[in-house]
C-alpha cells in the first residue's frame, strides 16, 4: 500500500506565537541519508514507468517503511499541534527540474489528491517570477516576485519545494489565523464578529465556463468545533475593483480586514522562514496563512528563485465550514475538495481524481454540479 494513512483521532492544531517556532524545532524535519536513499530509488523506478503525470497513482510510487514514517509524520505534523512542517535536505542539485516535478508530484499522490491551481487547471505550479501583476481583478502572487498579502491557498494542504533561492528577499512568512483570530475577539469581539459574515470574493478570471466570476463566504468559520479560516484579501479587492453589482465594503468590514492583518504581521505573531534548496514547507491552510516578502532575482534567467507548489486534498483534514461550499465544492471530511478550477478540466483529469480519490478512499463529489450541467445543457 501507497497511501499514508493517519490516526482518526489526532488532537487539533494549536495557534502559537513566533517564540515557540523559535524554540522548538521539532517541526523541521533533516531528512537521513537512508530516508534519501530510498526516496531517490523510489523516484528511478517510477521515471522508468514513462507515465504521465495523471497517469500515475499512488501505488506507483514504491514507500519503504523508512519513507512511510517520514510521509506519516509529515502529514501528522500539518493536522495537529502547529499545523505545518519543513522537510529540509533533498539533495536538489543531482536532478533535474523535470525529476523533482515527478518526485513532488508523486510524495503529493501518497498524502492525498492534489488540486488544481489556475485558470489552465495546473496541478503543478512554478513559483518563479513571469513577470505577473499581483494586485488587480486577475493578480496570482505565485508568477510574481512581489510582497504577498497573508493568505490561505484553495486546500487543506499546500506544498512548496525549493528548487532555486533568490538573489535577496522571497522570505516565506507564517502566521498562526487562530492565535490573531483570538487575538482579535480580545481587542475587538465587534470586529472578530465581522469576520464570521460573508465576504465577495473574485475567482481572478480564473474560473470555469459553469462558474460565476465571484462567490460569498466567511473568513473565519467553525465546523464540529473546530476553527477554520480562509482569508485572500488580493481576492477580495478583487471582486471590490471589478464587479459594479459586488456591494463595496462597509467602514466596518474595512477595518476588520486591516485589523487582522496588522495582527498576522506583527512581530511576535509572525514567523520569518528562509527556505533552502531541497526544503518542502507543508502547510495546514484552515490554521495557517503564509505570505513573502518581495524579491530580487539573479539577472540570469536560469538561476532565478524556483519553488514548485502542490495543493492537497487531504483524507484526514477536518470538516470545513458550510459557508464555504461555494469556494470548496465539498465541505465534508474524508471528500474531494477545493482547488481553482480554471477551464482545463477533461475526461483524464476527472478520471485521474476518482482514482486517487478510491486509493484514499475519499468521496468523489466534487464535479456533481459541473454533470449536472452537462445534463441538462
Amino acid at each position: 500500500m501507497s497511501v499514508v494513512k493517519l490516526s482518526n483521532e489526532l488532537p487539533a492544531p494549536k495557534g502559537w506565537v513566533r517564540a515557540e517556532l523559535e524554540q522548538d524545532s521539532s517541526w523541521i524535519r533533516p531528512l537521513t541519508t537512508h530516508e534519501i536513499i530510498d526516496l531517490e530509488s523510489s523516484l528511478r523506478k517510477v521515471l522508468a514507468l514513462g507515465k504521465t503525470e495523471f497517469e500515475l497513482s499512488a501505488a506507483d510510487f514504491e514507500l519503504t517503511e523508512c519513507t512511510r514514517a517520514l510521509l506519516t509524520e509529515v502529514m501528522q505534523a500539518t493536522q495537529t499541534r502547529y499545523g505545518l512542517c519543513l522537510v529540509r535536505g533533498f539533495p536538489v542539485a543531482k536532478w533535474s527540474k523535470a525529476e523533482l516535478r515527478t518526485l513532488f508530484w508523486c510524495l503529493g499522490l501518497c498524502c492525498g489528491v492534489p488540486r488544481p491551481q489556475g485558470k489552465q487547471s495546473q496541478y503543478v505550479s512554478d513559483v518563479t517570477n513571469t513577470g505577473g501583476t499581483y494586485r488587480g481583478g486577475t493578480g496570482r502572487g505565485y508568477n510574481t516576485n512581489s510582497k504577498l498579502d497573508f493568505h490561505a491557498d484553495g486546500s487543506d494542504i499546500v506544498g512548496l519545494m525549493c528548487l532555486q533561492t533568490a538573489k535577496s528577499g522571497g522570505t516565506s512568512l507564517l502566521s498562526s489565523s487562530l492565535t490573531a483570530y483570538t487575538e482579535l475577539k480580545k481587542q475587538r469581539p465587534d470586529l472578530a464578529a465581522v469576520l464570521t459574515q460573508p465576504f465577495y470574493f473574485s475567482r481572478q478570471g480564473e474560473h470555469a465556463a459553469e462558474e460565476p466570476p465571484y462567490y460569498l463566504a466567511s473568513i473565519v468559520g467553525e465546523k464540529n468545533g473546530r476553527f477554520a479560516c480562509r482569508h485572500i484579501r488580493n481576492h477580495i479587492t478583487g471582486a471590490q475593483i471589478t464587479f459594479e453589482d459586488v456591494p463595496r465594503l462597509t467602514a466596518q468590514q474595512t477595518e476588520a480586514l486591516d485589523m487582522f492583518d496588522a495582527l498576522l504581521a506583527r512581530p511576535d505573531i509572525c514567523f520569518h522562514m528562509e527556505l533552502e534548496p531541497g526544503d518542502f514547507q507543508f502547510v495546514n491552510n484552515h490554521v495557517t496563512l503564509h505570505a513573502r516578502t518581495e524579491y530580487e532575482d539573479y539577472p540570469e534567467p536560469e538561476r532565478r528563485r524556483h519553488l514548485l507548489r502542490l495543493w492537497l486534498s487531504l483524507p484526514q483534514a477536518q470538516a470545513l465550514p458550510e459557508a464555504w461550499r461555494i469556494a470548496y465544492k465539498d465541505v465534508d471530511a474524508q471528500a474531494l475538495r477545493g482547488g481553482f478550477r480554471g477551464v482545463g478540466i477533461n475526461d483524464e483529469i476527472r478520471g485521474f481524481e476518482k482514482r486517487l480519490c478510491a486509493e484514499h478512499q475519499m468521496a468523489f463529489r466534487v464535479y456533481e454540479d459541473y454533470e449536472a450541467m452537462l445534463k441538462t445543457a
